[in-house]
């Protein structure tokens, strides 16, 4: 990884974010599901952005993270963090 920030997760909150990673991962609920039951904008977001977990580096590296250090840290990089978060939290690989 290539990034200068090394908790960067853009900015949402983890505690959030590993929640849904459980609901979808371990639990088996399916993106549609989640979404229904979202109550906020920052709870599709974030539901939005344990979806992404299943996508190839290639197809999201142009993405841009609404994040102050968006300049030295890239999408790829928080995924990365991202997944090996959840792995540590939930007690599997999320991909």
């Amino acid at each position: 990884m290539g990034s200068h920030i090394p908790e960067c997760m853009g900015n949402y909150d983890f505690d959030n974010i590993a929640f849904f990673a459980k609901k979808r991962f371990v639990e088996g609920c399916n993106t549609i599901e989640l979404m229904a039951a979202a109550t906020t904008q920052r709870e599709k977001e974030e539901i939005a952005l344990v979806c992404l977990l299943h996508v190839a580096n290639d197809e999201i590296q142009d993405i841009q993270l609404s994040c102050k250090h968006a300049s030295q840290c890239k999408i790829t990089d928080c995924r990365e963090r991202l997944i090996n978060k959840i792995a540590k939290e939930i007690g599997t690989y999320p991909v």
